[in-house]
């Protein structure tokens, strides 16, 4: 007899792994349903399925190990083989996780209850409520169980009887080939059971569809993309199982001053011309909850001598909370200094006066820019 490691290709220290994807690939190569029923792939087919259940089982590997086929020779009962497993058990082992309960195998399914579906709600917040926190009142269509049956499906008064395609297991069983087909019963879907005599209410579906209104709490510190899971809150199981859950899916609806960066806010201020020149304080605005924040929101901003337009002030502590810890983002201020406009002739007159007498020590920048466009200009012209 040819040794089962080579009828597998693998190696005598090959471990589970290797020998469950070899007998696949060959297994699948081999099939005689794959080779016109050709009595060559049969036998080949039925020698690999030998090999690998000798094999895939420690104790009888073991002793194939130690004694060669004599160590398991006669296992079977019968005439000089070894004992293996029917070629369908072999199949559900290997190929279960591939086709699911085509084999009958892991992904089989029967009768009873059946959680409910998870739900989901896609919920827009402010980026107020997302700073402090809040609480919204969400409706979400759902499925529930009937009152008038009980989700039985049935008429009150009557009992949904068991199928007799199935014999109450939801399942059927068919043999093609080389293999024993399971499938759903077709005659009750895979409940296992009939309702003769339908609830008028719910059709003998056993559940209906609902509005339901629940008050969702968002907690402070919430980013855009956030999700909050709502455990119980999803579709009702069939035939008496739990119900789903409900996800809501957050996004921070953008804001007309404040741009999010983490746990940063950011906002633009205009600055006078006069307040950026000499240094001063502006009123900026914040979220609630800020030190040195009134009650309608605003925060003094110290604007530094000679300050440009993009500086930045940055408020320590005045952002977003974190919504692990105690930890808070910071408010950053991005200052923009505004040239006045409409100057009365008054103005005009005391802005060209202020604009004589003040040197490059005013306009530091200034300077160095036309130094360095001179000298461009010189290089262009070769003057």
């Amino acid at each position: 007899m040819r040794d089962y490691y080579e009828i597998l290709g693998v190696e005598r220290s090959a471990d589970e792994a290797a020998l469950k994807s070899s007998f696949r690939k060959l297994a699948m190569e081999h099939h005689p349903d794959r080779n016109g029923g050709c009595e060559e792939a049969a036998g080949r087919f039925k020698e690999i399925n030998e090999a690998y259940s000798v094999l895939s089982d420690p104790q009888k590997r073991a002793a194939y190990d130690r004694f060669g086929h004599a160590g398991v020779n006669g296992a079977a009962g019968g005439g000089g083989g070894a004992q293996f497993h029917d070629v369908n058990d072999i199949f559900n082992e290997v190929f279960g996780d591939v086709f699911g309960d085509m084999f009958g195998g892991r992904g089989r399914q029967r009768s009873g209850p059946a959680r409910g579906q998870d739900l989901r709600y896609d919920l827009e917040i402010t980026l107020e409520q997302a700073y402090a926190g809040s609480e919204v009142e969400i409706t979400v269509p759902a499925s529930i169980n009937c009152e008038t049956c009980d989700g039985s499906g049935a008429r009150p008064g009557t009992s949904p009887t068991v199928c007799g395609g199935c014999g109450g297991a939801g399942r059927v069983r068919a043999s093609q080939g080389f293999f024993s087909i399971e499938r759903a019963c077709p005659r009750c879907g895979g409940s296992g059971r009939l309702v003769l005599d339908p609830c008028e209410d719910c059709s003998g579906h056993g559940q209906v569809r609902r509005q339901r209104t629940l008050q969702v709490r968002i907690p402070a510190g919430v980013d855009d993309g956030a999700r909050i899971r709502l455990a119980g809150e999803g579709d009702a199981g069939a035939r008496g199982g739990p119900r789903g859950d409900l996800y809501i899916f957050l996004s921070v609806r953008p804001h007309d001053l404040f741009d999010r960066d983490g746990l940063d806010l950011l906002c633009t201020v205009p600055v006078p011309m006069a307040v950026a020149a000499l240094g001063g304080e502006i009123e900026a605005p914040c979220l609630m909850g800020g030190d040195n924040c009134d009650g309608e929101c605003r925060i003094e901003v110290k604007v530094p001598e000679g300050a440009q337009t993009g500086r930045t002030v940055r408020l320590k502590g005045k952002g977003m909370p974190s919504l692990r810890s105690r930890d808070r983002g910071d408010l950053v201020v991005e200052l923009f200094v505004e040239t006045p406009t409409k100057l009365t002739a008054r103005q005009k007159e005391l802005m060209r006066e202020f604009a004589e007498i003040c040197g490059e020590q005013q306009h530091p920048k200034s300077a160095t820019f036309i130094g360095k466009a001179k000298q461009f200009w010189d290089d262009v012209t070769g003057g």
